[in-house]
């Protein structure tokens, strides 16, 4: 098994250019979104509630559940696992050990070398709190308005590139064309009064999965592409909280006009084993990509607690990647001499503090630097944010690039 030090405790910042090269300003995700000092639920609250609730038997694939009738006395009720269940137990036993001992190693390792640190009461209290962004530019509902623009399907425009440091942008000019950065300092523009960063060499296009024309206009193919889907499930379905995909919706996505030669295809996938079985068994072979690795990120606090019991049979301090390589008959393989790369690992952790905001991703540049060629180009799908030198696409492409997130550091040239 391959691991990775928990350095993605470091969080995003970019460079940029002060007036006459005097300064740099480095803009710097805020440390606040990075303050989880406590586990969301403890292992000892935990284990209360099972021995008080529920008592499993894994053997039969049954739970008896205590509970309170009107008359306050105590029943017990069997109720069997379903199959998802069932798989989701058998999984996380086939796992368990991989998660447990390299997670183990790498944090001793972070306690060791400063990047973890102990919990302290005190710093709890210093930590202070974040006044988010209130998002209203609502930037999925104006993808939506998007689609009512006159003969907006039909239009094929140049990118547009952003030469102002500080730039206004309108709807219309987001919707229809990819928006480039190629100078090698951080750019921001005004988008209905709302200001985004956006980082060197990096391009974006704004729009939903009926609108990505623009970045099939562009002609380019990547070596990379991470997809995060907007998974179904009960919990996205009664908390309203973004739009999700049906797996006839993903597949259509179009990777094959995407992708380069031995592209490296990477999806997150939730615990859900029927997510998991979809992509490696229907997802992967739609698009000619074999999958090659399954790698797990482990989410933890500052002190380098699991920020769920392990044990948990509700909620997981881990979610899965799984790794696959576009595999074509016409394709020519890349000579070792050509191309220095090490071979992809078909087991690595990823152990960080997750961010405080919903469903935001560690980003996997640093992390897939040794096993991509120096000069591979790189596209995220369904992003919530930039990375530079990568292109990113999706409705919320900018929701995690506003400058409420970030703060601004200068040092001298």
């Amino acid at each position: 098994m391959s691991r990775t030090l928990p350095s993605f405790i470091k969080r995003p910042d970019y460079d940029d250019r002060g007036d006459g090269e005097i300064f740099i300003q480095k803009y710097v995700f805020r440390s606040e979104l990075f303050n989880v000092t406590k586990p969301y639920i403890t292992t000892a609250v935990h284990k209360e509630c099972q021995q008080r609730n529920e008592k499993e038997n894994p053997v039969s694939g049954v739970k008896e559940e205590n509970f309170n009738s009107i008359t306050g006395k105590k029943r017990k009720r069997c109720v069997v696992f379903n199959q998802g269940e069932l798989d989701a137990m058998e999984y996380h036993t086939k796992i368990r050990g991989l998660i447990l001992d390299g997670s183990s190693e790498l944090i001793q390792e972070g306690l060791k070398s400063g990047f973890l640190h102990p919990f302290s009461e005190k710093w709890n209290e210093c930590s202070g709190s974040i006044t988010l962004p209130l998002d209203t530019c609502n930037l999925s509902e104006l993808c939506a308005m998007a689609k009512h623009l006159p003969s907006l399907n039909e239009m094929e425009l140049q990118a547009l590139q952003l030469m102002e440091e500080d730039m206004s942008v309108t709807e219309q000019d987001l919707f229809s064309r990819i928006v480039e950065n190629n100078s090698s300092f951080t750019k921001i523009i005004t988008l209905m009064g709302q200001k985004y960063l956006v980082p060197p060499k990096s391009s974006f296009l704004l729009s939903d999965i009926s609108c990505m024309h623009p970045l099939l206009n562009c002609r380019k193919t990547y070596d990379v592409i991470v997809i995060d889907p907007p998974w179904q499930n009960k919990s996205v379905k009664r908390s309203n909280r973004y739009n999700y995909l049906s797996p006839l919706q993903i597949k259509q996505i179009p990777i094959p006009k995407l992708a380069a030669p031995d592209c490296l295809v990477i999806t997150w996938v939730t615990n859900r084993q029927r997510h998991l079985r979809f992509v490696k068994e229907e997802l992967y072979p739609s698009w000619s990509v074999e999958v090659v690795a399954e790698w797990h990120w482990v989410k933890i606090t500052n002190s380098g607690e699991f920020v769920f019991p392990l044990d948990s049979p509700h909620k997981k301090p881990y979610e899965g990647l799984i790794l696959g390589r576009v595999r074509e008959k016409t394709a020519i393989p890349l000579r070792k001499e050509d191309v220095k790369m090490l071979p992809l690992p078909d087991h690595k952790l990823i152990v960080s503090v997750p961010c405080t905001l919903h469903s935001h991703k560690p980003p996997l540049a640093e992390v897939l630097k040794d096993y991509v060629k120096p000069d591979g180009k790189c596209l995220e799908l369904f992003a919530r944010n930039l990375q530079p030198g990568w292109t990113s696409w999706g409705n919320e492409v900018l929701k995690f690039q506003h400058m409420d997130y970030f703060v601004a550091l200068e040092s001298r040239s």
